[in-house]
């Protein structure tokens, strides 16, 4: 606790900012001096810091390049006294985002590092290989600090595993949500080593889908290293993640204590370990892992998972065709009645589906999304309760319309059967896509079989007995119990995330979807019950009152999303930038020139609740789209722009920073091979982002950043995220185009912003006196920026705050052109 209270006392780190390329840095330095000398003498301690130069291209949020300059990497190395060639590798990061004390993302596992190093440091028995810590400081800004590590430190060779660690919650317990790639032995050593075991493949599938807008630099170690490893992340109440509310008090010492037993463990286990340095032996195939209740860890090789699906499967499929067709003179009506209720079970399913979707599109139509923000329960009383009387309902109708004359014990033993035939076929073709997470399936087809099978007699007699209750609910006591811990896990990540996910997805939709896909899956051996109770009219008339009574009180606004609540705060998002801008044609006059703060909402309800405190910020200023420009003329920190379409603009008077951004086009070439290279100087404040768009007829076909391979981002422009640490150079880039000779209108343009994230020129005034005016239950980040812009210029060294567009006709010679 007393390093994390001592970074976290530093305040918001962001690179370029002396708090992390200095006070943190500093700190880091003082306590490992400190551990080094207390360190025995069975090791030996190293400690370097790298400032890497670099960039490279991910396809992260639709595609992007990423460019850093000078940012700082604190590197220490704990190696037997003799040392040691093979390595595994702890990564943590210093740095937080503006505004933040980032106590758990990602200080919280930085001061576990520190603890883990003091302790292995005091171990009179050496160890077998090197441990390297790395306190990165360039996280944030899309994994730069990592990518400089693994790509050019000199240690980076030696690494043969890592731990990551990070953070999408503040506290609780840190999940493993993904591993390998292809490397078993990995899971294994977490399955011996980890004290506290919290892990799912599930969640390692979910994320590595995309489904999740976020991304660690397990993907750089991966990717760019080549090296199998772990990623670990606190999950709970990602509600104040990225926030000024995430304070080292916020963080219970519990967790502290289970994160630091656990990386330990693994650390240990690893640098004593034989496999990690025949590392890439053990490279075959994926795994399937997951934690049971946190009390232990099952895990077994993907292709030994394939093997026993199918064989479950096929165990299940023979069963069933054996109950349909024997006798064999009733085949026929058996096939019939069966495929009936399979048939009903999924009518039943996507008409649940269907109203819960209803219901949520009218809460989003109304204005009243994200009721259940603060009050999950809301969201269960709503679309929990919808969801189960459409269920109950389609089967009440069906037994009393459909099957009146049909016994009761027949209608359960075959809708309990047509379950099991949905399960089974989930179960094959999950399998069949090759997805880890299939074993669900297989508990859901396991279990109920050889339930059905032990009391096959009790399924036959008349009235559903306690006996035959008891022993069908511990029968599925292993599915429902695991399905309903995997649930907690889901919703836990997924609930928060709805409040940060972008104004373009209605999160009572995804959560809706959500909760029908529980009740599905929860209701599914259930439904046979339906058929043996003898009404179910008490249960629809109880829920359908409170489905009714939530929905009421939902749209009156009685339960509002956020919270300012000092003990569980649950903000809401809000991005506010102070921007100036200047348009030119491409004769160099300025056309349009505005100043203003745009501001973004980071949730699907906008700015509607903002609008009663602040009514200026209202729906009559809606950010225009410049439809020439490249990503509409707006300056996008990163290409997000496909996820907040919806923006508004609040005119404001202009503002010049301290230390304004310089662009200038160097050069202008014709290559032999028929292209146009420009090159580029620009300098400014420690985060800038490029947007290229080639004109019709043009192609950007290389450049100087990343591997040389432009990528496009969503939209078909391109986007560079810049980023120095202190005391940068000049950035200095080139691009080629190939362009057909009619090229009138120029053949690119360029525009480039830069961000003010700290100091003297993060807030102006006006910034300052609106951002006063937001309710207690937002959350603001804010900064004020500049931008401008060229197309396709020569030697052109423009305006300081600027939005510029000018043009250099080509010639098939070199011909220096100087226009503004």
């Amino acid at each position: 606790m007393g390093y994390l209270d001592n970074i976290t006392a530093i305040g918001p780190r962001t690179v370029g900012s002396p708090e992390n390329e200095v006070l943190t840095v500093n700190y880091l330095i003082q306590q490992i001096k400190a551990i080094e000398t207390e360190s025995t003498d069975a090791h030996k301690i190293f400690v370097d810091i790298q400032r890497p130069t670099g960039s490279f291209s991910i396809d992260f949020l639709g595609g992007f390049t990423s460019y850093y300059a000078n940012i700082t990497n604190v590197v220490v190395k704990l190696e037997p006294r003799g040392g040691a060639e093979h390595a595994v590798l702890s990564n943590c990061h210093f740095d937080s985002v503006p505004n933040t004390p980032g106590a758990s993302d990602d200080a919280v596992s930085c001061s576990v590092m520190l603890e883990i190093l003091y302790t292995l440091s005091k171990s009179p028995e050496p160890l077998q290989h090197a441990v390297i810590f790395l306190f990165n400081g360039a996280e944030e800004n899309i994994l730069q600090a990592s990518h400089g590590f693994i790509t050019q430190h000199e240690w980076a060779k030696s690494i043969r595993a890592f731990i990551n660690l990070e953070a999408a919650g503040v506290g609780g317990k840190e999940l493993v949500f993904q591993t390998g790639p292809e490397n078993p032995w990995l899971v294994q050593a977490y399955v011996f080593a980890a004290k506290h075991p919290f892990a799912s493949v599930v969640a390692q599938e979910i994320f590595q889908s995309g489904i999740i807008p976020a991304d660690t630099d397990f993907r750089i170690y991966r990717d760019f290293g080549n090296v199998p490893g772990i990623d670990l992340a606190f999950i709970e109440n990602g509600y104040i993640y990225h926030t000024k509310y995430d304070t080292s008090d916020r963080i219970l010492t519990d967790s502290i204590q289970r994160a630091g037993d656990n990386i330990l463990a693994m650390l240990k286990y690893l640098a004593t370990s034989d496999m990690l340095a025949k590392s890439f032996e053990y490279r075959h195939g994926n795994v399937v892992f997951f934690d049971v209740l946190g009390l232990f860890v099952l895990a077994y090789p993907a292709r030994v998972g394939t093997i026993m699906n199918y064989i479950i499967a096929a165990i299940a499929f023979l069963y069933l065709g054996k109950k349909v067709f024997q006798p064999k003179n009733r085949a026929i009506n058996n096939l019939k009645k069966f495929f009936t209720a399979f048939g009903l079970i999924l009518l039943s399913w996507i008409s649940t589906l269907v109203t819960a979707l209803i219901v949520a599109v009218f809460i989003s139509l109304v204005g009243r999304s994200l009721s259940w923000y603060t009050h999950f329960y809301v969201s269960v009383f709503l679309y929990g309760t919808a969801a189960v009387v459409k269920l109950i309902l389609v089967h009440s109708l069906a037994k009393k319309f459909y099957y009146k004359n049909t016994n009761d014990q027949y209608l359960g033993d075959v809708f309990f059967d047509a379950s099991l035939m949905i399960w089974s076929i989930l179960l094959a073709m999950i399998t069949h896509i090759g997805l880890c997470s299939a074993f669900i399936c297989t508990l859901w087809v396991a279990f109920p079989l050889l339930t059905k099978l032990m009391i096959h007699e009790e399924f036959r007699q008349k009235g559903a007995t306690m006996k035959f209750v008891v022993m069908y609910m511990l029968g599925m006591f292993v599915p429902y119990l695991y399905m309903m811990y995997l649930n907690w896990t889901v919703f836990e990540m997924f609930t928060p995330i709805m409040g940060r996910s972008g104004s373009e997805i209605p999160p009572d939709v995804v959560l809706a979807g959500f909760i029908v896909a529980s009740t599905m899956i929860l209701s599914s051996y259930f439904i046979n019950f339906i058929y043996l109770v003898k009404s179910t009219k008490t249960t629809l008339i109880t829920l359908t009152a409170v489905f009714l009574v939530t929905l009421i009180l939902v749209c009156s606004g009685i339960f509002f999303p956020y919270s300012s609540d000092a003990a569980n705060p649950k903000p809401k998002r809000v991005f506010l930038q102070h921007m100036n801008r200047r348009f030119h044609d491409l004769d160099g006059n300025v056309v349009k020139s505005d100043s203003g703060i745009w501001i973004n909402g980071f949730d699907y309800n906008g700015i509607s609740h903002i609008t009663p405190h602040v009514p200026e910020i209202n729906d009559s200023i809606r950010t225009p789209c410049e439809e020439w420009a490249p990503f509409c003329g707006l300056p996008w920190i990163l290409p997000v722009h496909f996820m907040f379409r919806k923006n508004w603009y609040l005119p404001a008077s202009a503002i010049f920073p301290e230390s304004p951004i310089h662009f200038e086009v160097l050069t202008k070439e014709l290559t032999p091979w028929n292209s146009v290279r420009l090159s580029f100087e620009v300098s400014g404040p420690s985060h800038m982002s490029l947007y290229i768009r080639p004109h019709e007829g043009s192609a950007l076909s290389t450049w100087s950043l990343g591997d040389g391979t432009p990528v496009a981002s969503v939209g078909g422009d391109y986007f560079v995220f810049y980023s120095h640490g202190l005391q940068a150079t000049p950035w200095h880039f080139w691009i080629e185009l190939t362009a057909s000779e009619n090229h009138s209108d120029g053949i690119v343009s360029l525009a480039i912003a830069a961000h003010y994230f700290f100091g003297e020129d993060q807030k102006s005034p006006q910034l300052y006196a609106l951002q006063e005016r937001f309710p207690n239950w937002t959350f603001s980040s804010d900064n004020f920026l500049s931008k401008q812009s060229s197309i396709n210029g020569m030697k052109i060294k423009m305006e300081n705050n600027t939005y510029q567009s000018v043009d250099a006709h080509l010639s098939t010679a070199y011909k220096p052109v100087l226009i503004f």
